[in-house]
C-alpha cells in the first residue's frame, strides 16, 4: 500500500501561537477538536490539519480520528489514508475506524486490505473489529474471507459477542448459508431485537418464509423493524394480504409503524391492484405526520400509478419539495406508460432543467414514451442522445424499445441492425422474416 506525504503550504500555516493584540493564546488539542467540530468543507478541514501538523499535534489520534471521520463524510477516502498513514502506532480504534469508512464509502476491497495489514503488523484486534470486517467480506461478496474472519474472531475470543454474532449471522445468509446463520442464532446465550430481527430477515431473503414466521412469533417483544421486516417478507413472496394481517395487529399492539412499513404497504396495494387501500394509506401517512419526503412520496406515486390514477401520482409528483433520480424516474415512466408520451418528454426536459442527471432507467422510461405513442423519431433521437450526450450504454429494454418500434415502422434492416450492435451478453433475441413479418424469437 502506497503512502504518500503530506505537503504543509505556508499560507495556510499560523505561528504556533494565536496573538490577539498584546495577549498570547496557545493553539492546543482543544483548540483544534473545536475547529474541527465547526469544520463545514473538506477546504476547511485540510486548513484545519495543517494547523495541526504546524503545532505539533499529529500524534493526538483523538483529533486524527476525527479528521479521518470527516474525510469519510465527505467521501474523501484518498485523503483519510494519507492522515492515516502518518500515524505511529494506530490504535485499534483507530484500525477500526478506517477499516468501516471505507466500507461505507464503498472501498471494500481496500477495508480488507487494510485489515490484512493490520494483522500482519501484529496489530490486536477487538470485538468490534470483527463486525467492521465481515460487513466488508459482505460488501465485496468475499465469503470464503468471511469465513476466515469468522475463526480469527473464535480464536480470539470474541465469536460469543453479541454485536459479533448478529453481524455474522447477516454474512451468513447472505452467503446462502442457512444452516450457518442458524447455527450462529441458536448458539447466541443472550439475543437483542437486532438477533431476532436480522434472523427473520436473513430467512426471508432465502426464500424461507415458514421458518422465518416461525422465528417472528418466538420473539419475546417486537419492534416496528421486526414486524416491518415480516410485512416485507410477505410483500416480497406475492402475499399482500398476510402483510395487511400483519399490520392490524401491529395497530393494536400499540406499535407505531415508520415511513418503511408504509412503503411496504403501498407495495402489497399494488400487488392487491386496489387504489382504495394506497389511498387510506396515504391519507394514514398524513394524519399520522409523515411527511412526502423521497422515499415514501416516491411510492406513493409508483402504487398510484400502477393502480390506475395517474392524476393521483403527479399530485403527488407535484407537492413533493425534494425529488430523487427515482421520483423523476418513476412519474416519467408512469406518464408513458399510460399513453402521455408528450408529458413524459417534457418532464424528462424539465428534469435536465433542474440538473438532474438521468441514468438508463430514465431513458427506458423515455423510450418506453415514444414507444407508447409509436413516434420513431423522437426513439432514434434520445436512444443516440443517451449515449453521446451522458455516455450511457445501451441495456437489454432500451434494444428492445427500438426494435419493437423499427418493427412497426416495417424497417426490418434497422432492426437486423440493431440486433447486431447488441453486445454478446444482451444479444438474446434475433430477427426473422416469415412471409414478410418480422418476428423477434428467443435465442436457444
Amino acid at each position: 500500500m502506497m503512502v504518500a506525504r503530506l505537503s504543509c503550504t505556508p499560507e495556510v500555516l499560523p505561528k504556533s501561537k494565536l496573538f490577539t493584540g498584546s495577549r498570547v493564546t496557545k493553539f492546543g488539542s482543544q483548540e483544534a477538536l473545536t475547529l474541527l467540530q465547526n469544520c463545514a468543507t473538506f477546504k476547511h478541514l485540510k486548513q484545519i490539519h495543517a494547523k495541526i501538523i504546524r503545532n505539533g499535534l499529529s500524534h493526538d489520534q483523538l483529533l486524527i480520528r476525527k479528521l479521518i471521520h470527516l474525510c469519510s463524510s465527505y467521501g474523501k477516502m484518498d485523503y483519510a489514508n494519507l492522515i492515516f498513514h502518518q500515524i505511529q502506532g494506530p490504535l485499534t480504534f483507530t484500525w477500526n475506524l478506517m477499516i468501516m469508512s471505507y466500507t461505507i464509502n464503498g472501498c471494500s476491497q481496500e477495508a480488507l486490505l487494510l485489515y490484512s495489514l493490520m494483522i500482519h503488523q501484529g496489530f490486536p484486534p477487538d470485538k468490534f473489529t470483527f463486525p467492521f470486517v465481515i460487513k466488508a467480506c459482505i460488501a465485496s461478496s468475499a465469503f470464503e474471507q468471511g469465513k476466515v474472519v469468522h475463526g480469527l474472531s473464535i480464536k480470539n475470543s470474541f465469536s460469543r459477542d453479541m454485536f459479533v454474532q448478529n453481524t455474522l449471522m447477516d454474512f451468513y445468509f447472505k452467503c446462502g448459508e442457512i444452516d450457518c446463520g442458524c447455527r450462529v442464532f441458536e448458539k447466541m446465550r443472550v439475543r437483542n431485537v437486532v438477533s431476532w430481527t436480522t434472523m427473520i430477515s436473513g430467512l426471508v431473503a432465502c426464500g424461507e418464509l415458514h421458518a422465518a414466521r416461525a422465528v417472528f412469533e418466538r420473539m419475546p417483544a417486537k419492534n416496528v423493524v421486526s414486524w416491518t421486516a415480516m410485512m416485507n417478507g410477505y410483500v416480497r413472496n406475492q402475499q399482500p394480504e398476510e402483510a395487511f394481517e400483519l399490520f392490524w395487529r401491529m395497530q393494536v399492539g400499540d406499535v407505531r409503524p415508520n415511513e418503511f412499513t408504509l412503503v411496504s404497504l403501498l407495495k402489497a396495494c399494488t400487488l392487491l391492484g386496489s387504489l382504495k387501500l394506497g389511498r387510506w394509506i396515504h391519507d394514514f401517512a398524513l394524519k399520522n405526520g409523515f411527511k412526502l419526503d423521497v422515499f415514501l412520496g416516491t411510492a406513493l406515486i409508483d402504487t398510484y400509478s400502477k393502480c390506475g390514477s395517474l392524476e393521483d401520482a403527479r399530485r403527488v409528483f407535484d407537492e413533493m419539495r425534494i425529488k430523487s433520480l427515482a421520483t423523476w424516474n418513476a412519474m416519467i415512466t408512469s406518464l408513458g406508460v399510460h399513453g402521455f408520451g408528450e408529458e413524459a418528454l417534457a418532464l424528462f426536459a424539465e428534469m435536465e432543467k433542474v440538473n438532474v442527471r438521468p441514468d438508463a432507467i430514465t431513458f427506458v422510461g423515455v423510450l418506453s414514451a415514444c414507444l407508447h405513442t409509436n413516434n420513431l423519431e423522437a426513439g432514434c433521437m434520445y436512444f443516440k442522445y443517451m449515449s453521446k450526450h451522458y455516455g450511457i450504454t445501451p441495456i437489454l429494454e432500451h434494444y428492445t424499445c427500438m426494435i419493437e418500434l423499427y418493427s412497426r415502422a416495417d424497417m426490418l434492416d434497422e432492426v437486423c441492425k440493431l440486433a447486431q450492435s447488441m453486445p454478446v451478453k444482451q444479444n438474446i433475441y434475433k430477427a426473422e422474416d416469415n412471409d414478410n413479418h418480422l418476428s423477434l424469437v428467443q435465442r436457444s
